[in-house]
């Protein structure tokens, strides 16, 4: 007689409900320990210098940065599209698998949406600075002036601040809607006065009855609606930017879901950076278990083979086409001046995923937390070799030209990454890692004691 398996629980440890809220409010109520400020030092520092080379190019111009009459844009660009994709996994996790049901997103739902929040704050920052007169980037919203100017709805660039504007915005609301429950708790578990009134004020009169609670999945349900299109329209307008263009190598239409599955795939892959750091340093290894890290090592594997696909009918395309024009972008990738950043994309977001295939090292967390790193990597090299290799060399051998990023270049990106670390390492100081009411609904139908009573059975 076939048995059929009974599922991994999801919270480990025989926990209680008051178990649970014990240990995730810990972090908060206790002192934080020497890897936090070893961490925050670091984190702080590298957004002073961040800061410092931003305002170096406020001052002296976009000239201090690496870009010429071929290449106008180069790491900007590659970053902005970089962070924009982290910020994917944030909405995917809460919205979508929300829709779906899946009970495994709520130990890594919190720190994916805080997560995708500070990755498109690190995003915004660089149209911005590259516009070259940051102090003038509110003439890129449609209101009403005396100046007679108006925005240009047919710019591709407008469309990305519609999308991310509304998609930080849908995103903000979709987190701190879900943080109200835990931020209730917390409130009534301080003992410093001034404390309980600062989570009082942010808890909007938190009380826990049956009324607030049915609001409150009511508009949770709604902002998961309105952020599930999201997912899909935000990296498909960022893509359009290039698609729009006649550059070989841009003017492509496998773009917008191949970006929109890229996004996904190296939002996962940093969200798993963070969880296996996270979990090992607060002590959640009973609530972040290894059925959560394989469960996202799936997507990564799913999302990971469409991105390998789409470069394969990307080069499958170019060659059909006949045109000599888009064959040679290709082929200039791959073996031109800029080779060794194709291969490190390809082998790091094509190559290095298929080993997620074998269980053993998706439930592995040190090579997890490698092949993570990897991946980010790749993404970054893939928005690099997409820009750069395709501008570099256009219609005209005369104006074929290289591109080196300057150390303005590379100490505004570290100052974007210490930004990112340092408002990730500031929330799992201010407010609850995992959400605790959502972990609770989940203790009695997936914790290890409903597992103990069916093994029983």
């Amino acid at each position: 007689m076939y048995v059929s398996p009974i599922r991994e629980p999801l919270v480990t440890g025989k926990k209680t409900y008051k178990k649970i809220t014990d240990e995730i409010s810990a972090p908060i109520e206790g002192k934080p320990g020497k890897a936090w400020y070893a961490g925050i030092t670091l984190t702080v520092s590298a957004l002073l210098l961040g800061l410092a080379m931003m305002g170096y190019t406020i001052w002296e111009g976009i000239g201090t940065w690496g870009l010429n009459k071929t290449i106008g844009w180069g790491w900007g660009i590659t970053n902005f599209v970089w962070w924009v994709g982290i910020g994917h996994a944030g909405t995917f996790i809460s919205a979508i698998l929300l829709l779906f049901r899946q009970k495994w997103r709520t130990s890594i739902n919190r720190s994916a949406e805080a997560m995708t929040l500070f990755a498109v704050l690190c995003a915004g920052l660089f149209p911005l600075i590259h516009m070259g007169r940051p102090l003038l980037g509110f003439f890129v919203f449609p209101y009403p002036n005396t100046r007679e100017l108006w925005v240009n709805f047919n710019s591709p660039l407008l469309w990305d601040v519609f999308a991310i504007s509304t998609y930080f915005t849908v995103s903000l609301l979709f987190w701190y809607v879900g943080l109200i429950p835990d931020i209730g708790t917390i409130r009534d578990r301080m003992k410093s006065k001034f404390k309980k009134w600062i989570y009082g004020l942010l808890s909007f009169g938190w009380t826990g009855s049956a009324k607030h609670w049915q609001r409150h999945e009511s508009i949770s349900l709604i902002l998961a609606g309105l952020a599930a299109p999201l997912v899909l329209s935000v990296h498909s307008i960022v893509s359009t930017d290039f698609a729009t263009s006649v550059i070989p190598g841009w003017h492509t239409t496998i773009f917008p879901p191949y970006f929109v599955a890229g996004a996904i795939f190296s939002g996962f892959a940093m969200v798993l950076t963070l969880l296996i750091i996270t979990r090992k340093v607060l002590h959640l290894e009973n609530y972040i278990t290894i059925g959560h890290i394989e469960s996202m090592n799936k997507i990564i594997i799913a999302t990971g083979s469409i991105v390998g696909i789409a470069y394969i009918t990307e080069l499958f395309i170019a060659w059909y086409s006949g045109v000599e024009y888009e064959q040679y972008a290709f082929l200039n990738r791959a073996t031109g001046p800029y080779w060794w950043a194709y291969w490190i994309m390809m082998t790091c977001n094509v190559i290095s995923p298929q080993l997620l295939w074998f269980k053993k090292l998706r439930r592995n967390l040190v090579f997890t937390f490698i092949l993570s790193i990897f991946i980010n990597i790749g993404m970054w090299f893939e928005r690099f070799v997409i820009i750069v290799t395709s501008l570099h060399r256009d219609y005209l051998p005369s104006s074929w030209s290289m591109y080196e990023p300057t150390m303005v270049e590379v100490g505004i990106f570290i100052g974007t990454l210490g930004l990112f670390f340092t408002c990730f390492l500031l929330f799992i100081r201010v407010f609850p890692v995992i959400a605790i009411a959502e972990v609770k609904s989940v203790l009695k139908s997936s914790g290890d004691q409903k597992k103990d009573k069916s093994e029983k059975h």
